[in-house]
């Protein structure tokens, strides 16, 4: 089962090396890794997906907790919560595809951000999901280059991942 684990660390070097090693160390695979200070400098938040079931899960949780580095762990899965990813897809688009792309752009809420003779860069955020559906969408367009962003979360409403 996917997981997003939201991890508050220190902002310091080597921390986020230290948490890769502990996954690499016991053979568990990242599948997106998303990570950036906080409204508190001396934080940062790492946000990954992985995939495990609910004994792995204890099981990296417990380990991450043992790093000096880290703060706090919470599985996001666990309860409601928000995910985005963010992706750049820059497709060839010529003559009358070039109104399909824009058409498919709009139908996503998709952004073109980038236009040349011959390409559009597109910018689309959303959940997995969404952003594989747009993949799909253009499977008649010839796609150049795609580049995603790790995912980042946050529990709805009043929780948060804080001291």
């Amino acid at each position: 089962m996917r997981h997003i684990l939201s991890v508050l660390m220190e902002n310091e070097s080597g921390a986020l090396a230290r948490l890769v090693g502990l996954f690499a160390q016991r053979g568990y695979n990242i599948d997106s890794l998303n990570v950036a200070p906080t409204e508190d400098e001396s934080l940062s938040r790492l946000t990954l997906v992985t995939k495990g079931d609910d004994q792995i899960i204890e099981q990296i949780t417990k380990q991450l907790n043992k790093l000096v580095e880290v703060v706090k762990v919470v599985d996001l899965s666990d309860g409601s919560h928000v995910e985005r990813g963010l992706m750049l897809v820059k497709v060839r688009a010529t003559g009358a595809q070039r109104e399909e792309v824009k058409r498919s752009a709009d139908i996503f809420r998709a952004q073109i951000i980038d236009v040349s003779t011959l390409t559009y860069t597109i910018m689309i955020t959303g959940d997995e999901s969404k952003l594989d559906a747009f993949i799909e969408a253009l499977s008649g367009t010839t796609i150049l280059e795609v580049a995603r962003t790790g995912v980042s979360g946050v529990a709805r409403g009043d929780k948060v991942l804080s001291l």
